[in-house]
C-alpha cells in the first residue's frame, strides 16, 4: 500500500478537478470544490506556504469514497 504525503493545495485542486469537481469557490477561511452530480462540497485550506496534511487528505479520500490507490493515480 502506497503512502500518502502532504500536498500543495493546488495539487489537491487538480486531483479534484479530474474527478469532476468545479472550483475553487471562495468563502470563509477555505476554498471549496463542488461536484454538481453528487452535490458534495470539499473544503480546501489555502494558507500561504502550508501544505494540505496527510490527515486531511485521508478525510477527503474517505468523503469521496475512493481508495488510496485511486487517489494516488489521479
Amino acid at each position: 500500500m502506497s503512502k500518502l504525503s502532504p500536498l500543495k493545495p493546488e495539487d489537491v485542486i487538480i486531483k479534484l478537478r479530474r474527478l469532476g469537481f468545479i472550483g475553487p469557490i471562495p468563502g470563509g477561511k477555505h476554498m471549496r470544490m463542488f461536484h454538481a452530480e453528487t452535490n458534495k462540497i470539499i473544503p480546501i485550506p489555502m494558507h500561504k506556504g502550508k501544505d494540505v496534511s496527510v490527515g486531511l487528505i485521508r478525510e477527503i479520500i474517505r468523503e469521496l469514497g475512493i481508495s488510496r490507490e485511486e487517489w494516488l493515480k489521479l
